[in-house]
């Protein structure tokens, strides 16, 4: 049995989803198949979200938006009276209703109920569609199987209760495949939550780990791992094997091919997992696994963009450590904040974040009291794994260095650009 991921960008259309299908349809054995939202959903139902909070009707327009996109995917696959359309139609109904009545909770909570819908919508249609052309496939929503607590936005997973329904549900006794959702779950009490941005990735892995799956393929718009983004740096080449290790550290560092828990469920039960193009299918990616035949030698660029770097100070110049440390961070902690790079000198410590302004200011507040703060705005966090004099040169040009880490395999920098690249 096999666990297949699939993008957005994968299905953003009728023609991504016949390309699916035809995918799916060329493995002979068990398939889980986790699907994202289509394209942008994600983001355009955080703008419904965030006007809707903000007690701005034109979130009813970005909804409309949202209700004809989807409308017009499953126009391109099935009749307009299918049951997949109606099923769509009774969904839409169900979040405009709920948005007809004032927030009931915080963001974070209402966030998950609302943004969750983009993968309902997208598993919807592609289930449906996969039983139309004569696959044994069937719906699953995750939400009452993959049980986390209530930590909205970055739920952490129940695994002993998850474990047992996923095993009871996905057993393959009169389906060849399931078709679910990534990046949500819920409460034993029946709240949707979510496990963190780009979490479909992980949501693969945890499935995979709880049915111990031969493999997981995470189809993507890349044919493999790169090391580099080739948005940024053209020229970048495809790494033919990755150990856990190694996708670890390229993960925290926010290389975004994969989500950063995604290796963890996977090593726990040596199952490999693939990277490889929707667009090429046939050719072979990348494969990331524990024990690799040969080292590829090469720098990897991975660019973190959209990062505050935060300067916090004790106001009475006490030395920031102990207390001090332990406080800071459980701020960050306890405001969803994830530290991407720390640096400490006697009195100050510097951390580069990412520039979520809700959160950001949260924190600040509450830091104010006893701490001096300093910030600067709009800066990257570049890394460079097994990195050479010419790889440094090439990422620092035309860009003014604020901080720099050094180890023997890795070199950071938080720079900010000052000329074009």
């Amino acid at each position: 049995m096999k666990v297949f991921k699939f993008g957005g960008a994968s299905v953003k259309d009728a023609a991504g989803i016949k390309n699916l299908a035809k995918i799916v349809s060329g493995e002979n054995g068990k398939l889980v198949v986790v699907v994202s939202a289509f394209g942008k959903t994600t983001n355009a139902l955080e703008k419904v979200l965030k006007l809707w909070f903000a007690g701005d009707k034109g979130y009813r327009e970005h909804l409309e938006e949202l209700h004809s996109y989807h409308s017009s995917v499953a126009g391109g696959l099935f009749s307009r009276y299918d049951q997949a359309v109606s099923r769509i139609d009774i969904t839409f109904s169900g979040l405009r209703e709920y948005l007809e009545s004032l927030p009931r909770h915080d963001f974070d909570h209402e966030y998950d109920q609302i943004v969750s819908y983009g993968e309902i919508w997208s598993t919807i249609i592609v289930a449906a569609y996969l039983e139309l052309v004569g696959l044994k496939a069937e719906w699953i929503d995750i939400r009452g199987n993959l049980i986390t607590d209530d930590r909205f936005r970055d739920a952490n997973i129940l695994w002993n209760e998850s474990t047992l329904r996923v095993r009871s549900i996905f057993n393959f006794m009169d389906k060849d495949i399931y078709v679910t959702q990534g990046f949500i779950g819920g409460t034993v009490s029946g709240l949707t939550t979510t496990l963190g941005r780009e979490g479909s990735d992980y949501s693969a892995a945890l499935i995979a780990n709880m049915l111990d799956a031969e493999s997981v393929v995470v189809w993507k718009d890349v044919p493999g791992l790169l090391n580099a983004d080739p948005k940024w740096f053209p020229d970048a080449v495809r790494l033919d094997e990755v150990s856990y290790r190694e996708a670890v550290e390229m993960t925290f560092s926010g290389a975004k091919i994969i989500h950063p828990k995604t290796i963890k469920p996977l090593h726990n039960k040596n199952i490999p997992l693939h990277v490889k193009s929707f667009i090429s299918p046939d050719e072979s990616g990348t494969v990331i696994k524990s024990e690799i035949t040969q080292r590829h030698g090469l720098p990897v660029f991975i660019r973190k963009e959209n990062q505050i770097m935060v300067s916090i100070m004790p106001r009475d110049f006490s030395f920031v450590m102990g207390d001090y440390l332990s406080r800071i961070f459980c701020l960050f902690m306890q405001h969803g904040i994830r530290v991407s790079l720390v640096k400490a000198s006697a009195v100050s410590i510097s951390v580069c974040i990412d520039d979520d302004r809700m959160k950001v200011d949260s924190v600040m507040k509450d830091l104010n009291p006893e701490f001096n703060i300093v910030y600067n705005e709009n800066v990257e966090l570049l890394t460079v794994r097994h990195y050479t004099a010419e790889a440094v040169n090439k990422i620092t040009i035309n860009r003014e260095i604020l901080l720099e880490q050094r180890s023997r395999n890795t070199v950071r920098f938080v720079v900010r650009k000052t000329g074009q690249e």
